[in-house]
């Protein structure tokens, strides 16, 4: 890590998944600096493990400078689908090498390479531009996240029917963030990820079927895998997301239902030297909630 200080910028720092990424720096030790948009996320930050709140702008050059002055790190992540995600992302490396931070560790997406699918081919960008950096970086490809399952727990619970925008049978690599985020803190605090590029996913890739039984085993009740449209799924989320971001989104869940999503558990079990947290395990943790 950089000899001047032990700062830890986090982009996002109140998110869904950089949100995790907080305390594990915080528990190794880093100062983390959190960077919001507003005040209001403040005291939030602050109750993750951030010691220093940066507020700015992904957009703005100079509030990006400013919040990295001194710091010797940054994990980035990028809004999900945002039409200048890769702007955004290479904005944050270029600020990154101008003011001198050593590490960087940036959570892309599995296949990224994968261009007909374009919320990961935005971060191709990013990724180039890290290759050709100075910084030294250590970029992630995190498969399906466990987390994404929790909006649907209610229906769950409520219908006793798990549905998504896919076939019952097709196979999803996934992987529990926290664990992504146990890899970035690692890459923040210690040198042996450096210039690693890191394939990350649970053990299995299970169909909707086993999903439910894994959920009818964990509630002590049935469940069964159900379908549902992509438009009636979405319902939940619509709030949140502009109809061209929606479409993105359809696009992959299309990508899904033809040849599911595949990845392999060996580089993060080698990476945490431990297994990987399981999806069971998850669900488990959902039931007991």
């Amino acid at each position: 890590m950089n000899q001047r200080s032990n700062t830890i910028l986090v982009v996002g720092a109140t998110g869904r998944f950089a949100g995790l990424v907080v305390p594990e720096l915080a528990r190794r030790g880093a100062k983390v600096r959190a960077l919001i948009r507003d005040e209001t996320h403040g005291a939030l930050a602050k109750s993750l493990g951030a010691s220093e709140i940066a507020i700015g702008d992904l957009r703005e050059r100079g509030s990006l400078d400013r919040a990295l002055e001194g710091a010797a790190g940054v994990f980035h992540i990028g809004p999900a689908f945002a039409p200048d995600e890769a702007a955004m992302g290479v904005s944050m490396v270029d600020a990154a090498a101008r003011t001198g931070v050593s590490k960087f560790v940036f959570s892309s997406v599995i296949q990224p390479t994968h261009v007909r699918l374009k919320n990961h081919a935005a971060k191709i960008p990013v990724e180039d531009a890290l290759y050709s950096s100075p910084l030294e970086y250590t970029i992630l490809h995190p498969a399906n996240f466990m987390q994404n399952l929790r909006p649907a727990w209610p229906s769950v619970l409520a219908t006793g029917t798990f549905a998504e925008p896919f076939p019952t049978t097709t196979r999803i690599a996934r992987v529990d963030y926290r664990d992504v985020a146990e890899v970035a803190a690692i890459a923040l605090t210690e040198d042996r990820l450096a210039y690693a590029t890191l394939e990350l996913c649970a053990e299995g890739r299970h169909n909707r079927e086993e999903i439910a039984r894994m959920m009818s085993e964990a509630l002590g009740r049935p469940i069964v895998a159900g379908n549902i449209g992509f438009h009636d799924w979405a319902k939940p989320i619509r709030a949140k997301y502009t109809d061209h971001q929606l479409d993105l989104l359809a696009k992959v869940h299309a990508h899904y239902s033809d040849v599911g999503l595949g990845g392999n558990s060996l580089t993060l079990r080698a990476t945490l030297q431990r297994a990987p947290r399981s999806l069971e395990g998850f669900i488990c943790e959902l039931a007991q909630a």
